[in-house]
């Protein structure tokens, strides 16, 4: 299967049909995961936070799951996420295919080279996400009539809390339109790798600070529902779509693993 989704907070819900479940084993632990068919269209599918969002963000085992889907022969794998929006162009219920990311994550394992046997590898991510992966999501979401943002900075969080209106000011400052739990180090993991990888930002809530109201997951969760069958019809579409999308890099950014 070339395609896998990971479905981030709000996507656990998605109902594959022919469903089988299968356990990975990996260097990391055990991964578990999905396979089956969205519509017409096979695939794996992770959920990143686990049954019933048993896993929070910080916890998740980021290694493994990539590792997993490396090892199921994964090609590409398109990611959803719950985000807050930092700037006014933004609006809840809108999807942003982000394009860069800033990592404010603190405590989590981010590399699958760590020297000894498999050396060490300085990843190059000027391009995080799949130029090409993108083009094809966002031709997807034009022949479905769908608004979406072609471009965004990402900020990534430790979380789980959610983040202060000072922290917000400061990542509007520095160029970050959403934030996030979970991107990162998924994104470069699968650089790592070798595989396409692309982040459908799903803006469900307004940052800290923006607007006068309290922060909930209830918030993030009823967004996310709403959104859930457009989501579902837009990764459908994306998978079918057999047309060339052009050249990536993807599969030789760890080219030089071990070599320095």
């Amino acid at each position: 299967m070339d395609y896998a989704l990971i479905g981030g907070t709000g996507v656990e819900k998605l109902v594959l049909t022919a469903k089988s479940d299968t356990t990975v084993d990996t260097p990391y632990g055990p991964v578990n995961v999905e396979t089956g068919r969205l519509g017409d269209v096979e695939m794996v599918f992770l959920k990143r936070h686990g049954p019933n969002h048993s896993v929070p963000p910080h916890a998740i085992n980021y290694r493994g799951n990539i590792w997993a889907l490396k090892k199921l022969g994964v090609k590409k794998i398109i990611a959803t996420g719950a985000v807050g929006s930092i700037v006014s162009e933004f609006k809840i219920g809108e999807i942003v295919l982000v394009d860069q990311f800033l990592d404010f994550t603190k405590n989590r394992p981010s590399t699958f080279y760590e020297g000894g046997e498999r050396g060490v590898l300085h990843v190059d991510v000027s391009d995080p996400y799949c130029p090409a992966l993108r083009r094809r999501i966002l031709a997807a979401g034009e022949t479905l009539g769908l608004k979406i943002h072609n471009r965004g900075v990402y900020v990534c969080t430790e979380g789980p809390r959610f983040e202060t209106p000072a922290e917000i000011r400061m990542f509007k400052m520095l160029g970050g339109q959403v934030v996030g739990m979970t991107g990162v180090p998924e994104v470069v993991l699968a650089k790592e790798l070798g595989l396409c990888y692309a982040s459908l930002a799903l803006v469900t809530n307004q940052a800290a600070g923006i607007s006068n109201e309290p922060l909930t997951h209830a918030e993030v969760i009823a967004t996310m529902n709403i959104l859930g069958e457009t989501i579902a019809k837009l990764i459908e579409a994306t998978c079918r779509d057999k047309a060339s999308d052009g050249e990536c890099s993807c599969a030789s950014a760890n080219q030089e693993a071990g070599l320095f």
